[in-house]
């Protein structure tokens, strides 16, 4: 194979890896925002369990004489 198509090939595999890793790149970055938006709502239902705003349950519950 001539130096010349092996050039042509080279840059051919090249241009489909930058595209190859600009695309993970773009799912990683998705992936981490769902991540953190993943921790986020976690953060915040574990706050809530430790110090509920209102009771749930039967102890909230009015009997039914009331």
């Amino acid at each position: 194979m001539p130096d010349d198509e092996r050039f042509v090939d080279l840059e051919i595999k090249l241009a489909f890896q930058e595209q190859l890793i600009r695309e993970l790149d773009a799912l990683v970055r998705a992936v981490r925002d769902r991540l953190d938006t993943t921790d986020r709502d976690l953060r915040e239902l574990k706050q809530a369990i430790r110090s509920p705003e209102v009771p749930v349950g039967p102890a909230s519950d009015k009997p039914p004489h009331y």
